[in-house]
């Protein structure tokens, strides 16, 4: 079987054929949006890529085409020789990743299915839309702040009235650049507005997202998040190693005789350990009687107010697992 490294680039890609037992066969550049035509053409083969942009949809044209595909994560593909030495070019990268591979059987990634990348862009999206609101939000406040003025508090979506209608009431006329500004967060909400509505819509169709819903603090976008996130239930042992594989568990720096817990280790998907911090602050505030909210009520008194809230995470993620893998729902139980 040969073993085929491949450079991915956003328009060219470098490839790399060796022979089982290490010789080069061939190699060159190709296209990276005419990849899946090449390989359709070569015999059966392993495939080596490292994780990028393109690495999931290139892995799917692969192993389509019959071949075995590995994708290696950026942490380890260093060790094995990409950009050794301070030198780094896509030649080298193939030529590393090929002879590696007609080494060792490489470790590959999980490749997310199509759904958990779809819904992950739509939360993407909705998130980009929801963050270029408060950018702007923001710019008319601290404008509004250099003129001493003051509109009456609302919500986000009624900001643009508020500060229009305080205005018409003094009788001075809006800066043309800040009237800009209000209608942009006007266009932006109504499209969060319909992203919200989106992902309601797909939320409610699918019976998983449903059963996780029933968790205090959970909606739509971390229900989805989470499914996105974790594809597939059956690659985790344990509750446990979901909260590690979200970076929701303390680390450690230990050596020799000394031992030192450091704070929780953020690996993993930042975005849905975001969502589930939210949830948990969703929690305490809309089921402030719920035993798991009681609970992180109790480390709040030893521990303060934000470990108490990641430590309610954690417990949420632990709980989402539990119901997705027993296909149950939640039950408030002392």
């Amino acid at each position: 079987m040969d073993h085929v490294g491949i450079d991915l680039g956003g328009k060219e890609s470098q490839v790399c054929v060796r022979s089982a037992e290490g010789a080069i066969r061939w190699e060159g550049r190709w296209a990276t949006s005419r990849i899946a035509e090449y390989v359709r053409e070569l015999p059966q083969s392993r495939m080596v890529l490292e994780t990028c942009a393109e690495a999931f949809a290139i892995a799917d044209a692969i192993a389509a085409a019959g071949h075995e595909v590995r994708v290696v994560p950026c942490s380890l593909v260093r060790s094995l020789g990409v950009g050794a030495r301070g030198v780094k070019t896509d030649e080298k990268d193939a030529r590393a990743l090929s002879e590696v591979s007609c080494r060792v059987d490489l470790p590959s990634v999980h490749r997310p299915s199509a759904t958990a990348r779809q819904w992950k862009t739509l939360c993407g999206t909705r998130e980009a839309l929801v963050d270029s609101r408060t950018r702007l939000i923001n710019t008319v406040k601290g404008w509004l702040r250099t003129q001493t003025q003051r509109v009456r508090s609302g919500t986000v979506e009624t900001l643009p009235r508020r500060v229009r209608d305080h205005y018409s009431k003094t009788g001075q006329p809006l800066p043309e650049c800040i009237e800009r500004q209000l209608e942009a967060i006007a266009q932006l909400s109504d499209q969060i507005d319909n992203a919200n509505d989106e992902l309601e819509e797909i939320s409610e169709a699918d019976p998983i997202c449903q059963r996780l819903m029933s968790v205090p603090g959970v909606g739509p976008v971390t229900a989805m998040r989470f499914v996105a996130a974790i594809d597939d239930v059956s690659r985790f042992g344990g509750a446990h190693s979901v909260e590690s594989y979200l970076g929701l568990v303390p680390g450690e720096h230990s050596s020799s005789e000394r031992q030192h817990r450091t704070g929780i280790t953020k690996a993993g998907a930042a975005k849905l350990r975001w969502a589930l911090v939210q949830a948990s602050w969703s929690a305490r505030r809309c089921r402030p009687h719920d035993p798991m909210v009681a609970w992180a009520n109790q480390v709040e008194l030893r521990r303060g107010r934000r470990v108490a809230m990641v430590a309610l995470a954690r417990k949420i993620a632990g709980i989402l697992y539990a119901i997705w893998r027993d296909g149950s729902t939640y039950r408030a139980t002392v």
